[in-house]
């Protein structure tokens, strides 16, 4: 009898984001997590989160605590898997050996596994001999072996792998994502579940782990998409024996693309998660940019809050087609969520890209000027890490303040007649307010001099920010208050 796939809907479906802890977090790593993260809270089903650690050469408990930080810097949370606990643990591979060495006991009493001691070099010899490509690989002559054949493999020193019998028939299952998708008999030989070690592999304990988890349906990278036939014959030998009910859906998510329409490769800057929140993207920002990765809230629509995602996604609305990894569009998203932030939110968030500015915790007159600075940095700004250039000369004593090289180029006109006469009307200035600093230089500078906007304030920008492009200058000054603002003016006067 066929396994059934499930029909599971609802609370009753069991979502699992199972990463490797190799490296630091992919984007196209958590894009997956949070497709499956919101297609948990949108059915109002429960999302597994389990480690699968079973490459002792390449996994660390760095990339393991790198994938704990970057989920929970995003707000993507879990029901049931590591550090939440559940019935079905342990939730990482390393700690569920015994587990897999009963189930493996399981099929080979049953028959579903069977020992096979052929070489590759033995393999490709036997395709040639048949006229078949070489490289084609296994073609399940090894199942009906007699015991004296085994033997006689065991007397040469060998020792077998475990196959797995796959079924003498096509393979179909309705993929989420793609449609009806069918791979034809013969396309997936049996294959390897154990290796000569002892050790299972993925191909097994991936299954194995969501037929025991309850896993409903299994949303996950494309690039797994031809490995989907060999999990579903390894489904249909675990219903067989008793250990899964039903053969979960499968939904297979589009690659994420780089430049030049490349995948994204892990030595791509972009692909690195911490790249994009040392850059300064807000968890909004970019849960709202990775979900637009294959998916869309409406055709008009870029921006929205993740409990609106929430809302509206479905994975029957992902799109198949490779999604591109666009930086500028990513960053125009982060600034819109930015300026969704209320002030002291914005303002406290801040303070991690300011540390070589601002004392930890801030000063009393630290928090005062970041207090009246930050609204006015908030509608310009895309990225959080731009703080440090756009507000550091407010946090730097008058000698200290560095006035770049291309802000002193962008200087035209007779700028020491236009810092002469704005120095002189800021000195008999006493009402120390934005309107009143706009008042009084646009009296001096336009009207008395009748100079244009850009050339009259280009001069007090560079002096008293040290930059071509600045906060509001009228405000900028209000918050340095008259002495810093005319101390810097006179110092680029006199150069």
């Amino acid at each position: 009898m066929t396994a059934p796939f499930t029909t599971a809907s609802g609370s009753e479906i069991r979502v699992r984001f199972c990463p490797s802890p190799t490296g630091t977090p992919h984007v196209g790593l958590i894009r997956t997590a949070l497709f499956n993260w919101a297609y948990a809270r949108h059915t109002g089903g429960k999302l597994v989160f389990r480690i699968e650690d079973t490459d002792a050469a390449r996994d660390s408990e760095e990339s393991y605590a790198q994938i704990l930080d970057g989920l929970r810097w995003l707000r993507l949370d879990w029901d049931e898997g590591v550090d939440a606990g559940g019935e079905h643990g342990p939730y990482r591979q390393s700690e569920r050996t015994a587990i897999y060495d009963d189930v493996i006991a399981k099929l080979k009493a049953s028959g579903h596994v069977y020992e096979s001691f052929v070489t590759p070099e033995e393999m490709e010899a036997r395709n040639k001999a048949a006229g078949r490509d070489p490289k084609q690989g296994y073609d399940n002559h090894e199942r009906d072996l007699s015991d004296d054949e085994r033997q006689a493999f065991r007397d040469q020193g060998r020792e077998p792998a475990l196959r797995l019998r796959v079924p003498d028939r096509d393979l179909s299952f309705d993929d989420l994502v793609r449609g009806e998708i069918t791979f034809k008999q013969g396309t997936f030989p049996d294959f390897v579940v154990v290796r000569p070690n002892g050790k299972p592999l993925y191909t097994f304990t991936n299954p194995v782990d969501d037929a025991l988890m309850g896993i409903t349906h299994v949303l996950r990278g494309e690039d797994l998409l031809s490995s989907t036939p060999r999990q579903i014959a390894l489904y249909e030998a675990l219903y067989e024996i008793g250990l899964a009910s039903a053969i979960p859906v499968f939904g297979h998510l589009p690659y994420v693309m780089g430049e030049g329409n490349k995948k994204l490769s892990k030595r791509d800057p972009e692909a690195n998660l911490f790249h994009h929140r040392d850059a300064g993207m807000i968890p909004e920002g970019l849960v709202n940019y990775l979900a637009l990765l294959g998916w869309s809230i409406g055709a008009d629509r870029d921006v929205f809050s993740i409990d609106e995602m929430v809302a509206a996604f479905d994975v029957t609305d992902v799109n198949p087609n490779p999604a591109r990894f666009d930086h500028k569009k990513a960053e125009a998203i982060n600034g819109d969520h930015i300026r969704l932030l209320d002030a002291s939110d914005f303002r406290s968030r801040l303070l991690p890209y300011l540390t070589d500015l601002v004392a930890d915790p801030p000063t009393a007159e630290q928090t005062e000027v970041l207090t009246k600075a930050a609204p006015l940095v908030q509608e310009r700004m895309q990225l959080l890490g731009e703080a440090p250039a756009m507000l550091g000369f407010l946090f730097t004593a008058d000698a200290d303040l560095v006035v770049e090289d291309d802000a002193l180029a962008s200087l035209k006109g007779d700028t020491g007649a236009v810092l002469t006469a704005g120095i002189s009307a800021l000195e008999q200035l006493e009402d120390w307010r934005t309107e009143a600093i706009e008042g009084a230089l646009r009296t001096a500078l336009i009207d008395d001099l009748g100079l244009k906007p850009r050339v009259a304030f280009g001069p007090l920008r560079v002096g008293v920010s040290g930059r071509r492009i600045s906060p509001p200058l009228f405000e900028s000054m209000e918050i340095l208050g008259k002495e810093s603002t005319l101390t810097r003016l006179r110092a680029l006067a006199a150069r």
